[in-house]
């Protein structure tokens, strides 16, 4: 399904947030004309009634996509006026978290092609990353399409059941916040070595987003990264001996974190 395919059917964007907005921004300088987009938002912000889509008008009786970006306690509400469009078709893909794809099949009908998506934060900046699974219903073909979509916000991966999307959760889907505490934390250690507030914070965030950078564009593993920036017996040698405790540093720590986020996952997935 191609840019040209969604264009002729149409696009129905449930909910334009953040996430929603930045989905439709990447779509939009794409090359999917926003008149093929329909946006239903009870509160548009300025931006969204500024970038030519239709908003809150009549919807096309079977879009190529609906995509459901409302938080998960709007769910109940927004999900059933969509229930129309289900058992055809239309290809429903969901961001919302913690909204297992039986909701859904419950709400739209099992032969409903559905995909749940998890992408994080950074892609407000087209720097995100977003994990997808379908249900029975949803083809190679219908993947292909989520992906492309989502590809406007960050890289795309594929996982082999819904079961893992509590563990990406717990990884990439929280991680954001785990990375922003870690820049409070390096920046309030930096203030407590004698830096200003001002300059330990912009150091904390440039090492951050540099090293992530790098990881990123290096052929070099991470492991290999930080080998070739500690020199035997320095400074980094050091504060590594901290960090990298089994019992007390951060491997036992980031363990803790990302179990504790994916059993709330599981809870919400319950829940729902």
């Amino acid at each position: 399904m191609t840019y040209d395919d969604i264009a002729n059917k149409g696009l129905v964007l449930l909910g334009c947030g953040k996430m929603g907005s930045a989905m439709l921004e990447g779509w939009i300088k794409g090359g999917l004309p926003a008149t093929s987009v329909n946006v239903i938002d009870p509160k548009p912000s300025d931006w969204l009634q500024g970038t030519g889509v239709h908003i809150n008008s009549k919807l096309p009786e079977a879009p190529a996509i609906v995509l459901v970006a409302v938080k998960p306690q709007m769910m109940g509400a927004a999900l059933p006026t969509l229930q129309a469009m289900g058992g055809g078709p239309t290809l429903f893909i969901s961001v919302a978290a913690g909204t297992p794809i039986k909701h859904f099949e419950a709400v739209l009908g099992s032969d409903t092609p559905i995909i749940r998506a998890m992408p994080n934060t950074p892609a407000a900046v087209a720097q995100g990353i977003t994990a997808i699974v379908g249900n029975k219903r949803s083809t190679t073909a219908h993947l292909d399409a989520a992906e492309a979509l989502l590809e406007a916000i960050g890289a795309v991966v594929r996982l082999k059941s819904e079961s893992q999307i509590d563990a990406v959760t717990g990884v990439s889907g929280s991680g954001p916040a785990y990375v922003f505490h870690l820049i409070e934390c390096l920046a309030a250690a930096g203030e407590g070595q004698g830096l200003g507030p001002e300059l330990a914070m912009q150091l904390a965030k440039a090492t951050v987003a540099g090293a992530g950078a790098l990881a990123m564009q290096a052929e070099e593993t991470p492991s290999q990264l930080r080998v070739n920036v500690t020199s035997p017996n320095g400074t980094t040698q050091a504060g590594l001996d901290v960090l990298m405790d089994s019992e007390k540093g951060l491997p036992p720590l980031i363990r803790h974190t990302v179990a504790a986020a994916t059993h709330r996952s599981k809870e919400l997935a319950r829940d729902a």
